[in-house]
């Protein structure tokens, strides 16, 4: 390959940079420019029903004066082999039960999670067998057997990946421990609502005690906007939870947080997790959700750590040359 000389190559860097900000500057007086109007007769989309923004729904809240004990659930997993046919995850689950901003305990739940696919009929089925680390297994592995064309699971017109199964597992065992931990409210992230297949039966054995905080949210205004930016704007200064139906709100949880969240269940807990989210890192964010998250996540380092431990020991050779089949992706990233 011949270089360009020096000279040339900087006047091309130049005129590719210049032309680069006046690409960005273009897309982004385009995207202003499509973003929904704020409009007080805006309606939010809500299980196939039309809310009206109504100013009524706000309500303020204050800190309750006595803290009470809360556990915050979360759970993190990683694949450690998987190829097409079968795989191998780790899961872990995490409660931290706080009274206030003291720390009573922390409760772990972890296992292997090992599944493979089968053909039966027209159909390729996943099996589990769950290995815990230790103790007893908390989800039954029956929960988890489940087609690769369920519409639960599965992407678009494709059939789920093996590792759907893996997210199948840890939202299971997450709902089995926030079921679990006794305290006197249970905070778990995500949503409440049902979406995979033998989820109710986990949802079902809830106290009415847990309840769940969403960092998204997907639902839609008429005019196409995000409820959370149209909730702020009405909601004014202060903290607030707006009503929107059954056991599911909106709720700001500091007065300067930027943040509004998606929340379902008990609304006598947000008096006590105003207090519990003052952290300057994520102002309006539970701290308790953000200690659970660190204690259930699994880092890079540790996948590694868990797959190297695995894949070196000599009577799993015949394992590795599995892997063959789906590591080429793994392979190019290394390369850079």
């Amino acid at each position: 390959m011949v270089s360009m000389p020096m000279r040339t190559r900087s006047r091309v860097q130049i005129a590719a940079g210049a032309y680069f900000l006046t690409m960005l500057s273009e897309i982004g007086q385009h995207i202003r420019t499509h973003l929904p109007s704020f409009l007080p007769e805006d309606k939010i989309i809500f299980n196939s029903s039309l809310r009206p923004c109504d100013p009524a729904s706000f309500t303020s809240l204050i800190p309750a004066p006595t803290p009470a004990t809360i556990a915050f659930v979360d759970g993190g997993q990683a694949e450690i082999i998987s190829a097409g046919n079968f795989c191998l995850s780790f899961i872990r689950v995490a409660a931290v039960v706080l009274q206030g901003e003291q720390k009573l305990k922390n409760v772990l739940k972890e296992f292997y999670l090992f599944t493979k696919a089968r053909y039966a009929g027209q159909e390729i089925m996943y099996e589990s067998v769950i290995f815990p680390v230790p103790g007893e297994k908390i989800i039954e592995e029956r929960d988890l057997a489940i087609s690769s064309d369920d519409s639960s699971v599965k992407m678009g017109r494709q059939r789920a990946p093996i590792m759907a199964v893996s997210a199948l597992a840890r939202r299971f065992a997450e709902l089995q421990v926030a079921a679990s931990v006794p305290a006197d409210h249970t905070l778990l992230d995500g949503t409440l609502e049902p979406t995979l297949k033998n989820e109710e039966k986990y949802l079902a054995k809830l106290p009415p005690s847990v309840s769940a905080l969403a960092k998204t949210c997907s639902l839609f205004t008429t005019a196409g906007n995000n409820p959370i930016v149209l909730l702020n704007k009405m909601g004014g200064k202060g903290c607030w939870q707006y009503y929107i139906e059954g056991k599911t709100y909106f709720v700001k949880l500091h007065e300067l947080a930027k943040h509004v969240f998606r929340f379902e269940g008990n609304p006598e807990v947000l008096l006590h997790l105003l207090n519990n989210s003052r952290d300057a890192l994520f102002l309006g964010y539970p701290y308790g959700l953000i200690l659970a998250d660190k204690l259930a996540r699994v880092s890079n380092e540790e996948k590694k750590s868990l797959r190297m431990n695995f894949l070196l020991r000599k009577e799993n050779k015949e394992i590795r040359e599995y892997l063959n089949a789906t590591n080429a992706h793994e392979i190019l990233d290394n390369l850079g």
